[in-house]
């Protein structure tokens, strides 16, 4: 290829196994909410916090362990739930104070699940308590569900997830340089994925080890540094 390195892209498989999410004060407690399943004492968990705090990683982890479907909010509708509800144990709704469904749809899901015997996992930005609807009887039941937060991760959480992101890449980098882009991240988990992916394809192309110059041009690239 003239005029430039051809770089050959693969995949990054995540690691959504539970001893692949890292432990820290900021998501300890919906962490053990998950280890505790299926002892819970309702049949429903709703997982609050803000965007790139882990509640996606977290609630997929426990979803290869429940055996759980996927469902998306728009997906919880009157006439399609008993099929889409049929033959498994459990699902997992995302985003659902996003972009909630329809207020007797909601409440006709949360009922089936219950006659069912059925697991659910809810993610949410924010706690069921401030979620907004019109139906005093979803109101009531949304207030009951069981919620634990998670919060945006602090730096040595940022640090670790960066380490095992470059780790899981094959990416063995010294400390400082890990300290150095951790430190000039913005504190979502999402981010570290976006620099992780980029830092790699930097080191594959340049094909040399990820030290701080290296990573000083990706972060300038991605307008994290000056």
């Amino acid at each position: 290829m003239s005029g430039g390195q051809l770089v050959l892209e693969f995949p990054h498989r995540p690691a959504l196994e539970r001893e692949d999410f890292l432990v820290a004060p900021a998501n300890a407690d919906a962490v053990a909410w998950i280890d505790a399943w299926p002892g819970w004492s309702a049949s429903a968990l709703v997982v609050h916090g803000p965007a790139g705090s882990g509640k996606t990683h977290l609630a997929q982890t426990w979803r290869l362990r429940a055996q759980a479907r996927t469902l998306r909010p728009a997906e919880i509708e009157t006439g399609t739930l008993p099929d889409r509800l049929a033959g498994v144990p459990a699902v997992v709704v995302e985003d659902v104070d996003r972009d909630p469904p329809e207020a007797r749809a909601w409440f006709h899901f949360l009922n089936l699940l219950a006659e069912r015997g059925q697991w659910a996992l809810f993610t949410a930005r924010e706690a069921p308590t401030r979620w907004q609807t019109d139906l005093p009887d979803l109101a009531s039941r949304l207030r009951a569900l069981p919620a634990v937060g998670i919060a945006a991760p602090d730096e040595q959480l940022v640090e670790a997830v960066l380490v095992k992101q470059l780790a899981d890449r094959q990416l063995r980098v010294p400390p400082d340089t890990v300290r150095y882009v951790a430190t000039r991240l913005e504190r979502s988990l999402a981010a570290v994925g976006r620099i992780a992916a980029a830092l790699d394809a930097a080191a594959l192309a340049a094909k040399r080890p990820l030290t701080i110059p290296l990573a000083r041009d990706v972060l300038r690239a991605e307008g994290l540094e000056t």
